[in-house]
């Protein structure tokens, strides 16, 4: 647990890893230390040969271009960084640019893999991915309308941006509110139009799942 003074917090990652609920656990450092000037956040993965770090860029619709910084600070790592690998044992550093597609693999157990980032030359913002944070709290409680409330809030943040916007037609489905979704749905198709792959499968567009529109939307 953090331990918080007038000008300073402490936070065991192990200790945090250890405590938390399965193999992987993501540590929010940012959250939990209440950190305002750059994002932060590590993951501890118990077993080897399973992620430690997800496959992913800083370039899709839930991220912010971002540079990040990896610290393996304990057990070790093989690091997928474009396709090449990079073995990382302890107190290694691997420095991304955010079009690199990355991914690291456990390579010992008890693997805890620090990221921090940011855009370079601006202030820290929270990547849209990281704003809907509320958001999934309210959908784990089936609160629709909290949870469309939310990615509202995300979308003052970030106007546009095709994942909030996804999130938004989902919650619109989910109120029953047919023609809204569909037009949101389409307005976050087309600025990434993955997310047509994602729709085909998503329980939340059950209600317009039939609709003419929605079968020429997904295509």
């Amino acid at each position: 647990m953090a331990t918080t003074e007038t000008s300073y917090r402490v936070l065991s990652l192990p200790e945090e890893g250890r405590e938390g609920d399965g193999d992987r656990v993501f540590i929010r450092l940012r959250r939990t230390l209440d950190i305002g000037a750059f994002g932060a956040s590590a993951s501890y993965q118990a077993k080897a040969g399973e992620d430690v770090v997800g496959e992913h860029d800083e370039l899709g619709p839930g991220a912010d271009g971002q540079e990040e910084l990896y610290v393996v600070v304990q057990g070790s790592a093989t690091f997928t960084l474009d396709g090449e690998e990079i073995e990382a044992p302890q107190g290694t550093v691997v420095f991304v640019q955010p079009g690199t597609t990355r991914k690291a693999v456990a390579a010992s157990d008890e693997t805890i893999v620090l990221s921090v980032g940011g855009r370079r030359g601006e202030a820290y913002r929270l990547p849209p991915g990281a704003e809907l944070y509320d958001f999934f709290e309210h959908y784990k409680q089936e609160d629709w309308e909290g949870a469309l409330a939310a990615c509202h809030v995300a979308l003052e943040k970030h106007p546009g941006n095709a994942l909030i916007l996804y999130n938004i037609a989902c919650m619109q489905s989910m109120l029953g509110r047919g023609d809204d979704a569909l037009a949101t749905l389409g307005e976050s198709i087309e600025k990434w139009p993955k997310f047509k792959e994602n729709a085909q499968a998503d329980d939340d567009f059950t209600s317009i799942r039939e609709d003419p529109r929605f079968v020429a939307l997904i295509g």
